[in-house]
């Protein structure tokens, strides 16, 4: 659930005086639309958040780092086939979201159990894994969630061209690097605030 994003929304409707049912008129949804993104249930895609912020006149950036719910249920997942990279780039995604709750695995096969299972708002995928590249990994957990935001990660540049051509929000090469992950987190398509972080 996210509630922060809720009480945002709710809030800036009853300052704009509308009633669920007016805003959900000038949505094009219907009431119950609208209940359940004021409850928490459901989140509205990319496309209706701008929407919303035209419709209730308020800057896109405001409803957009609503979406981005500070709690402990933040799930990052991690999937590289070398071992020693997946230890060492977990470090770095601990210290950087420390109350993320972060899951590596090495077969991809394995990452997409668990993000069937699992709600996935986060994942740093290797590119090169053998049968199943990180490119097709990446299609398969968009299509589990499609508000997983994918940040690609590889030991060679030149297959960023390539990485732009899917849905990821991101990419960056090995090994990872603090700051590096810091920014790459405020550049996503629906940036996180991670608790602590000094702004």
């Amino acid at each position: 659930m996210n509630i922060q994003f809720a009480d945002t929304l709710r809030k800036l409707r009853i300052q704009k005086g509308l009633t669920q049912s007016q805003l959900a008129n000038l949505m094009f949804v219907n009431k119950a639309t609208i209940s359940k993104w004021e409850s928490g249930s459901r989140l509205p895609d990319a496309a209706m958040i701008i929407r919303l912020a035209e419709v209730l006149r308020v800057d896109v950036k405001k409803l957009l780092s609503a979406t981005a719910e500070i709690n402990e249920s933040f799930n990052i997942i991690m999937v590289d086939d070398n071992k020693v990279i997946l230890s060492y780039n977990q470090l770095i995604l601990e210290e950087v979201a420390p109350n993320a709750a972060i899951a590596s695995f090495s077969r991809p096969q394995k990452a997409i159990e668990y993000a069937k299972k699992h709600r996935t708002d986060l994942a740093f995928l290797d590119i090169e894994m053998g049968v199943i590249s990180g490119f097709d990994l990446c299609r398969e957990l968009l299509e589990i969630n499609p508000c997983t935001k994918v940040v690609y990660l590889t030991a060679y540049p030149e297959y960023s061209l390539n990485a732009w051509g899917t849905d990821a929000c991101g990419f960056m090469v090995k090994p990872l690097i603090t700051e590096d992950v810091r920014r790459q987190l405020k550049k996503l398509r629906y940036p996180f605030s991670l608790r602590g972080e000094d702004e």
